[in-house]
C-alpha cells in the first residue's frame, strides 16, 4: 500500500529537474576550477555533499511531514545556538563571520535556518489558521524570525537577512495578511533601509554605492568583478564557447566563478540559448514546489512547499540580477549549482520536505 502511494505522489519531474541541476552544477563546478590548484578539492567536497544531500533527502520524503511540528521549538532552540557559536569562534572569510569548521568542511548554520524559518513560520500561521489576522498575529511572527535574523545580521549577512525577511512576508501574505498591511510594510521596509544604511558594515555600504555610481576605471573590487562578468556573458554570444573553453574564466579573469558568479561562466561556455534552458529549468523547479503547495491536504505542508518555492525563487533571481548588473551585488548563490556545501544540503533537505507534503497528502 505504501509503495504504490509513494509511487503515485512522488514527484519525478521535480526529482529530476534537481538531479539534473546538481549534477550540472558539479560540471561546471569543475571548469570554473580552471587549473587552480587551491581548488582542486571543490568539485570532491560538492560531490560528497551531493551524496549526503540526497540521502537526507529520500529519508526525509519518507518521513511524514507533520513529525516536524513537534520538533519546532527544539530546532528554533537549536538554530538560536548554533548561530550563537559562530557568533563566538566562527570562521571569518571575506569580512564575515559566518562559518563553523568541522574537521575538513565548513559548515555554514545561515543555511540551515532558511529551512528552519519556513517549518517554524509553517508551524505557527497553520497552528493559528482561524485566529484574527491581526497586529498580535503579526507581531509574534516578526518576533519568531528577528530572533534568528539578528544574529545573522550580527555576522554580517545582510543578503541572508534580506532573503529571510522575504519568506517571512511571503508566507505572511499566503496566510492571509491584509491587504492594508501591504503598504506599511512597502513604506515600513523603505524608510528601514536609509536608518540602516549608516550602521552596515563597510564593504556593504560600498557595494551599494558602487552600484548606483560605478567606478568604469576600477581593477579590483565589486565594480571589476561585475564588468568581468558582464563580459564573460557578452563573449558567451549565442551558443557559447563550448565546456571548459570560456577564455574569461579559464583565464581566471572571472573572480568569484564557482560562487557567486557562476551564471556567468555559465553563459560563456553554453551561451544565451544555454542560460535560457538553465533559467527555464530552475522555474519548472519553483513551479513543482508551487504545485506541491496547492496538493497539499493542509496548510501546514501548502506553507512549506510555498515558502521553498520563495527561497529558491529569490535566491535564483539575485544571483542572476548581480550577474546582469541589475542590482547590488550580494552574496546569493545559484540554487543546486553554485559551489556551496551547506548551500546544497539544505535545498536537497527541503525538496525532501516537499516530496513528503506530496507523499503523505492523502494520509491524513
Amino acid at each position: 500500500m505504501f509503495r504504490r502511494e509513494f509511487w503515485r505522489n512522488f514527484d519525478f519531474f521535480l526529482f529530476g529537474s534537481v538531479l539534473f541541476l546538481c549534477v550540472f552544477g558539479l560540471i561546471m563546478i569543475r571548469s570554473t576550477i580552471a587549473g587552480n590548484i587551491e581548488l582542486a578539492n571543490y568539485v570532491n567536497r560538492q560531490a560528497t555533499f551531493f551524496g549526503i544531500g540526497m540521502a537526507v533527502m529520500l529519508g526525509v520524503t519518507v518521513l511524514d511531514y507533520h513529525y516536524w511540528k513537534s520538533l519546532s521549538k527544539l530546532m528554533y532552540v537549536f538554530i538560536l545556538a548554533f548561530l550563537g557559536i559562530i557568533l563566538i569562534i566562527g570562521t571569518t572569510s571575506f569580512g564575515a563571520q559566518r562559518w563553523l569548521e568541522v574537521g575538513l568542511v565548513n559548515i555554514q548554520p545561515a543555511e540551515l535556518s532558511k529551512i528552519v524559518v519556513i517549518l517554524v513560520l509553517a508551524h505557527y500561521f497553520s497552528h493559528n489558521e482561524k485566529k484574527p489576522k491581526n497586529l498580535r498575529w503579526l507581531a509574534t511572527s516578526f518576533i519568531l524570525v528577528a530572533g534568528i535574523i539578528v544574529p545573522i545580521f550580527l555576522q554580517p549577512n545582510l543578503s541572508t537577512t534580506i532573503l529571510l525577511a522575504v519568506i517571512w512576508f511571503s508566507m505572511l501574505w499566503i496566510s492571509g495578511l491584509p491587504t492594508k498591511y501591504v503598504v506599511i510594510f512597502g513604506l515600513g521596509g523603505i524608510a528601514l533601509g536609509l536608518i540602516a544604511f549608516p550602521f552596515l558594515e563597510p564593504y556593504q555600504q560600498e557595494r551599494i554605492l558602487t552600484f548606483i555610481k560605478p567606478d568604469e576605471n576600477a581593477r579590483h573590487g565589486n565594480t571589476y568583478n561585475v564588468e568581468q562578468a558582464l563580459i564573460t556573458i557578452g563573449s558567451g554570444g549565442l551558443l557559447g564557447q563550448g565546456y571548459n573553453s570560456g577564455t574569461q574564466v579559464q583565464l581566471r579573469f572571472l573572480k568569484v566563478r564557482s560562487t557567486d558568479y557562476i551564471f556567468s561562466a555559465i553563459a560563456e561556455e553554453f551561451g544565451f540559448i544555454g542560460t535560457l534552458i538553465l533559467i527555464a529549468i530552475l522555474i519548472f523547479v519553483i513551479v513543482r514546489c508551487i504545485r506541491a503547495a496547492r496538493l497539499a491536504s493542509d496548510m501546514y505542508g501548502a506553507l512549506i512547499a510555498f515558502g521553498f518555492a520563495t527561497l529558491i525563487a529569490f535566491q535564483t533571481m539575485v544571483n542572476i540580477g548581480v550577474n546582469l548588473r541589475l542590482i547590488p551585488v550580494t552574496g546569493q548563490t545559484l540554487p543546486f549549482i553554485s559551489y556551496g556545501g551547506s548551500s546544497l544540503l539544505s535545498l536537497l533537505l527541503g525538496i525532501g520536505l516537499i516530496e513528503s507534503v506530496l507523499l503523505h497528502r492523502k494520509t491524513l
